[in-house]
């Protein structure tokens, strides 16, 4: 396992009235943004269970409303604690960034979020918006299903929180495998680490140590 997704697993306690943003809580743009002691104005938000959430990370979707209306795009980023979605390339503004004295900056695209609401998923028979739920195969396995064809939606592979798509991992060069990780190599005993060193490398001790009295 990564050192990354061990990290990963310990989420900061977030303090009461956190405004969530478009970093992670454990981010330096984060913590600027959320200074500890800081009172920051509510923000309501139309709640959602976890359980019934139907977007995600990799989904195509069309957005219904703002000047982007009728496009359709890959899903990039979810923020369900604010309904957030951000599609790749839609929805964008433009920023100043990078001004200094000797150079000028230049201006990036910046995609802002959309609310929930405001997109919609695609049906992959037509290519048109459509409404899904979930529901339960013949094997049990939970699953998006289309209301306008009836044909499923599978959920893309999801990344952790380290970015890492478990699905699509491949090991490189310096990746310990695991076999490598679970073979058993070190076989205990009450021997010292000089005593299991001299016998690898076939030292036999021939000094004897000399008698000592304690009186």
């Amino acid at each position: 396992m990564r050192l990354s997704a061990l990290l990963s697993a310990a989420r900061p306690r977030l303090p009461p009235g956190y405004r969530h943003g478009m970093w992670p809580p454990d981010s330096m743009a984060a913590r600027l943004r959320n200074p500890p002691g800081q009172r920051r104005r509510k923000v309501f938000v139309e709640p959602v269970a976890k359980d019934d959430w139907k977007v995600f990370k990799g989904d195509t979707v069309q957005v219904l409303a703002g000047k982007d209306a009728g496009k359709q795009g890959t899903v990039t980023q979810v923020v369900q604690a604010r309904n957030w979605v951000v599609v790749e390339g839609l929805n964008a503004h433009y920023r100043y960034i990078n001004r200094m004295a000797k150079y000028s900056g230049t201006y990036i695209a910046s995609e802002a979020p959309l609310l929930l609401s405001q997109i919609c998923l695609v049906d992959p028979e037509d290519r048109k918006p459509t409404e899904v739920e979930w529901r339960y195969t013949e094997e049990g396995e939970r699953v998006r299903v289309s209301l306008r064809s009836g044909r499923i939606l599978p959920v893309p592979p999801q990344p952790r929180q380290d970015g890492v798509v478990p699905e699509q991992w491949i090991d490189g060069p310096k990746d310990t495998s695991e076999e490598d990780a679970l073979a058993k190599t070190y076989r205990p005993s009450l021997k010292t680490f000089e005593e299991e060193v001299m016998d690898a490398m076939g030292i036999v001790e021939t000094r004897r140590a000399k008698k000592s009295y304690w009186y």
